[in-house]
This record gives C-alpha cells, sequence and structure tokens, in this order.
C-alpha cells in the first residue's frame, strides 16, 4: 500500500501543469498559494541524488520564491533522507499515513444542524477555502489558489465539500483527483466557533464516502496529530506507514 499512496502522490505531480523536474526529483508547485504544504518535491522511486543535484533542487525552489521541502515516505527512496540531511534539511516531522477502503469506512456520530455539500456556486467556493484558510493559520482572506484547488477536485472527479450550521460556514475539505483508483483526503478544516462537535468526523465521513461514490477504491491521508488521528480512526482509518517531510531553513 505505501508504494501505491507513494506512486499515487508522484503521478499526481506529474500532471500538474505547473510542476518541474530537477535531477530526480519532481516538484509540485503551485504558483497560486504559497502555503508549503502544496509546494513540495518527491524524489523518483530508489532515487540517489547527488550533493549537486540537492544544490540544484534548493535554487529551483528559491527561483520561484519556496521553501525548499520534500514529502515521501522514506521507504520509496531510502537514500534520499541521508543526503539531505547532509545538505542541511531539517525534519519537519515524520507523519502517519493512514488509509480506507470502502469495507473500513464507519458512520460517525451525528450532529445536529450540519449540512455538508459540494460547492456549486463562487461564493460557496469562497466560503470553503476561506475556512481553509484560516484553519491552517492564514490570516485574510483565501488565497487563488486555495479555491483553485477545490474548483479542481470537483471538475476532475475528486471531490470537495462545504460543511454549514445554521447557514455558517463551519468546516471544507476535498479528496484529490484519483490515480489508479486512490485518492488523498486533504485540505480538511474546521472553523475555530465549531470546532469539538464532531464537524471532523462528519465531514471526512462524508468526504470519504463520495469518494466510493465516485469510483475511488482507497482514500488516503496525513493526520495533523494524535487528536486529529484519532477522529479518522473513528470512521475507519488505520495506519499504513509513515512519511517524512523535510525542510531547509531560509539562508
Amino acid at each position: 500500500m505505501d508504494n501505491a499512496i507513494q506512486n499515487y502522490a508522484r503521478s499526481l505531480a506529474l500532471r500538474s501543469p505547473d510542476h518541474y523536474r530537477v535531477g530526480p526529483f519532481t516538484v509540485r508547485h503551485n504558483p497560486g498559494w504559497e502555503l508549503k504544504f502544496v509546494n513540495y518535491a518527491i524524489p523518483d522511486q530508489g532515487a540517489e541524488p547527488t550533493a549537486q543535484e540537492i544544490t540544484d533542487l534548493v535554487e529551483a525552489f528559491r527561483a520561484h520564491d519556496r521553501l525548499p521541502r520534500l514529502e515521501f515516505l522514506p521507504a520509496w527512496a531510502p537514500a534520499v533522507e541521508p543526503a539531505l540531511l547532509d545538505a542541511g534539511f531539517t525534519v519537519e516531522s515524520r507523519a502517519p499515513v493512514m488509509a480506507c477502503g470502502a469495507d473500513g469506512l464507519l458512520a460517525p456520530k451525528p450532529v445536529d444542524g450540519l449540512r455538508i455539500a459540494e460547492p456549486v456556486t463562487a461564493d460557496e467556493f469562497t466560503a470553503a477555502a476561506a475556512v481553509q484558510h484560516s484553519g491552517f493559520g492564514g490570516e485574510g482572506g483565501p488565497e487563488d489558489g486555495e479555491i483553485a484547488w477545490l474548483r479542481g477536485a470537483t471538475a476532475d472527479g475528486g471531490v470537495s465539500a462545504l460543511a454549514t450550521v445554521a447557514g455558517l460556514p463551519a468546516g471544507a475539505g476535498g479528496c484529490s483527483v484519483p490515480a489508479d483508483g486512490i485518492g488523498e483526503l486533504a485540505g480538511l478544516a474546521v472553523a475555530e466557533t465549531f470546532r469539538r462537535r464532531g464537524i471532523g468526523a462528519a465531514l471526512s465521513a462524508w468526504l470519504t464516502r463520495t469518494a466510493f461514490e465516485r469510483g475511488f477504491e482507497t482514500v488516503w491521508l496525513e493526520p495533523g496529530g494524535p487528536d486529529v488521528e484519532r477522529i479518522y480512526a473513528s470512521i475507519g482509518y488505520r495506519r499504513t506507514g509513515e512519511k517524512l517531510n523535510i525542510s531547509l531553513a531560509p539562508a
């Protein structure tokens, strides 16, 4: 499963019209969204990068005004992490990877007054992106790339969602476009005033179920911490491996 998930992430990066290659790396570049979690490199399977190739990668990130950063499963390319550490990179986290199949999804507890639907209008997409923007620590309004990501997921066979309570935006998230039956649940956020009500679990389950209805075979994700991992586990997600998040501080 781990290799399938990593191959999915690399395939999706290669599909992006704004990706670029540097040595044995594919860089997923988002020109309209500076968030580090949507701008990162993935090594080729079994890559053994030279010091010069890593230097070239760092220079490419900086030329695009992005933090030099990689996300990958260490077992996919075991030689990459030591080479990055030698080049001065620092491990951000070793995050669990969780996955759920159609036969493993569990029903969440109901939440009074909660409505979940796919955004349709421009205002709905903007409202969903605004929840994500603030949920991930952003200030002001959402960036163009955040809105484009939600629209792209919906248009290309993925899923996007806006949760509301009494008409107020309460949560948002999406499942990215599938590849070989696999998709990623990402960008899930709950507005601060609506947290600890079960909305995160309900929204995750809705996105996952809708993805299965659209032909996904497996949905995977990276939880943001132990509390979030427990929420996903409550609806049927199970650990399958570990993902390395590693970056180089600005010079």
